[in-house]
């Protein structure tokens, strides 16, 4: 599994936010530049995140994006599941169970690997909280120097 640019810039943006959570709402401009994320990719995700719960919007001039709980609360499980959908390494673990993928959905010999694999990805993304990320990342005195 691949994670798109979507689902990268997203997380990226979330752990802005984490480290700014005490600030107010932070413009999307200002994460754009800090983050170096174009301004219209990351309005459209903000928006999902928006819809999915996850950051809350502020109208007027000093407005802008916050979470919409604290960062120990949100995990990068929820951020990527609602930009990327399912977590899935092949497509046949995103099937319905009634639909079939391929010829060998009932006899597949390696079936056991990919949710194996599935459920250790979703495990660590949901054991791993924005706090954690963004007191990971660099002070931000340094990247606000940069």
């Amino acid at each position: 599994m691949k994670l798109s640019a979507r689902g990268h810039y997203g997380l990226i943006a979330m752990a802005y936010l984490a480290q700014r959570e005490n600030e107010g709402p932070i413009p999307i401009k200002t994460i754009a530049v800090a983050e170096q994320i174009p301004d219209q990719f990351l309005e459209q995700i903000l928006f999902t995140m928006r819809k999915a719960g996850l950051v809350t919007s502020v109208r007027g001039p000093r407005g802008g994006y916050r979470l919409s709980r604290p960062s120990d609360q949100i995990t990068a499980g929820e951020v990527i599941k609602a930009l990327e959908g399912p977590i899935a390494p092949v497509e046949c673990l995103n099937t319905d169970e009634t639909e079939e993928c391929c010829r060998k959905t009932d006899t597949c010999t390696t079936r056991f690997v990919w949710e194996k694999l599935r459920d250790t990805m979703v495990a660590v993304l949901d054991n791993i909280t924005l706090r954690e990320i963004a007191e990971r990342g660099s002070p931000l005195f340094e990247l606000e120097s940069k």
